[in-house]
Order: C-alpha cells, then sequence, then structure tokens
C-alpha cells in the first residue's frame, strides 16, 4: 500500500466520518427508549414492501431494532479505530442495502416519512455504500488503525 500522505489523509477522514455518521445514529437508537424500526418499515415502498411489512407486524421485531441499533454502532466504531475496518465496511454496506431496499428512491413513490429530497435511483444510502466500498478496497485501518495490530494476532479477520 503505497498512498501519498495526502491519499492516506483523504481516505482515513472518509473513514473516520462514515464511523461517526454510523455510531452517531446507533447512539441516538440505543438512548432513545421510543426508537423502534417498525414504522419505518411499515412505510416501505420498495419491490420487498411485503416482507418488510410483514416484518415490522412479527414478533421479530425486538430482535430487529437491537441488531440495528447495536449493528450500526459496531460498523461505526469499527471504522473510527479502524479496527475490523473491511468486515465493518462489508456490514455497513449490507445494512444500507436494507434500507434501501426498503425506501428505493424511485420518481413518483411517496413516503409517510419525510425524506431530505427527490432522487433518480442515487440517495444518501448509495452514496455511503460507494464511499464505504472505496475503504473497503483501501484498506486504511492496517496503517492508521487498529487493525495494524489485529492483523499479526488475527490475520484472516483484517
Amino acid at each position: 500500500m503505497n498512498y501519498s500522505t495526502k491519499q492516506l489523509t483523504a481516505l482515513v477522514i472518509l473513514r473516520v466520518f462514515i464511523g461517526w455518521h454510523f455510531a452517531y445514529e446507533g447512539i441516538v437508537k440505543i438512548f432513545s427508549p421510543s426508537w423502534g424500526a417498525a414504522m419505518y418499515l411499515r412505510d416501505s415502498q420498495g419491490f420487498l414492501s411485503r416482507f418488510f411489512i410483514d416484518l415490522a407486524d412479527s414478533s421479530l421485531m425486538p430482535v430487529v431494532d437491537f441488531l440495528n441499533e447495536w449493528g450500526l454502532l459496531l460498523i461505526g466504531l469499527g471504522l473510527i479505530c479502524g479496527a475490523f475496518a473491511k468486515m465493518a465496511s462489508i456490514c455497513g454496506i449490507i445494512l444500507l442495502s436494507f434500507y434501501y431496499m426498503s425506501h428505493p428512491s424511485f420518481l413518483g413513490v411517496q413516503y409517510a416519512m419525510p425524506v431530505e429530497g427527490n432522487y433518480l435511483w442515487i440517495d444518501k444510502n448509495v452514496v455511503e455504500m460507494a464511499a464505504l466500498a472505496v475503504v473497503f478496497f483501501f484498506p486504511t485501518s492496517q496503517i492508521i488503525g487498529l487493525d495494524r495490530f489485529i492483523k499479526k494476532y488475527l490475520p484472516k479477520f483484517v
């Protein structure tokens, strides 16, 4: 990995910023006792909307909420600290994919919950997925991050 100082700095900043976004969202959800994903899932308009709506009405919602809250926090901390950053990137892409499949950005789709704008196919989730792919393929955590040390003991996981 022969990054210039500017490249390394920009990539680490990208990783940390995405990590902050995930961690903050997780913390907000964990410490908000009234938060739950059911309303979001019931508002699904994607091609898998039936699955998400049925999930919202199932007894699995406490598990879904727990995985969402703690998944966001752990993905974020992994990216911020550079610990298991590749795994965190993949998990982040998977989680964002579920968000996108539930609420895709298609023209003419109206959601009950407010959205940040009108997009055609590409929304903030897709942009963040692309950024996580960059973080995955340019593993700065092995230079600046805990993966530098984890690699010595658990090379298969870094």
